[in-house]
């Protein structure tokens, strides 16, 4: 496949250029510098581009076939707004390229209230600190759910994220916001969450569906 990938210089990012470079695909890597992106391949091409700027994303959506983004934004300033507003300028550039395949990535508890049955620590410490980010994720999603009929997406929301090689474990999916593993500490790894990522391309089984995900076994 001939795919556009942004957030390509983070950490997440780099395992999903690496990964389809591995698979096959024809990569385009949207990045604010260059000189960040330390993948070297024949089927690479490395586009620098603002990524809040429709015009400047429409050309790179030229003759693609889809759009994994794994951008992330601090969470301050706040409010964080980076989310809904790279979103709304991708969308608009898919629209003029004629691209209607989205894989985002947001992560567990983008609707805050899930926590108050997840236990102390991420009821009252991790979604607390998190909130500004989980906000701005949420209306990202509402902003798809609402305003994107045309687009098919698959958000995908993963726990915690870890450097680590894949695991090869099964991959648990969940519709919703949070996979119940009766712990409060929860991750997965970057690797297998990009190997997700790509595997959405491959089948029809998550169109327009936004998953929580994780590695850990779940709570029987």
């Amino acid at each position: 496949m001939r795919l556009v990938v942004l957030g390509a210089t983070g950490q997440t990012g780099k395992e999903v250029v690496q990964q389809a470079l591995d698979a096959g695909h024809f990569i385009t890597a949207v990045v604010r510098d260059p000189d960040k992106v330390t993948a070297s391949h024949p089927n690479l091409q490395v586009v620098k581009a603002d990524i809040f700027d429709e015009g400047a994303l429409k050309p790179v959506m030229a003759e693609q076939e889809a759009v994994v983004s794994c951008l992330g934004f601090p969470r301050h300033p706040q409010p964080v707004t980076g989310y809904t507003e790279s979103m709304k300028a991708v969308v608009e550039a898919m629209r003029e390229g004629n691209v209607q395949r989205l894989v985002t990535m947001t992560a567990w508890y983008t609707d805050t209230s899930v926590a108050s049955r997840m236990g102390f620590l991420t009821n009252w410490i991790l979604v607390p600190f998190l909130k500004p980010v989980l906000t701005n994720m949420r209306e990202m999603e509402l902003y798809l759910e609402t305003s994107c009929s045309d687009i098919n997406y698959t958000v995908v929301r993963p726990p915690g994220l870890k450097n680590a090689p894949k695991t090869g474990l099964e991959m648990t999916v969940r519709d919703g916001y949070v996979v119940e593993t009766g712990t409060v500490f929860n991750g997965t790894t970057r690797a297998d969450v990009a190997g997700f990522m790509l595997h959405c391309l491959t089948t029809p089984q998550y169109d327009r569906k936004m998953v929580a995900i994780t590695t850990q076994k779940p709570q029987q």
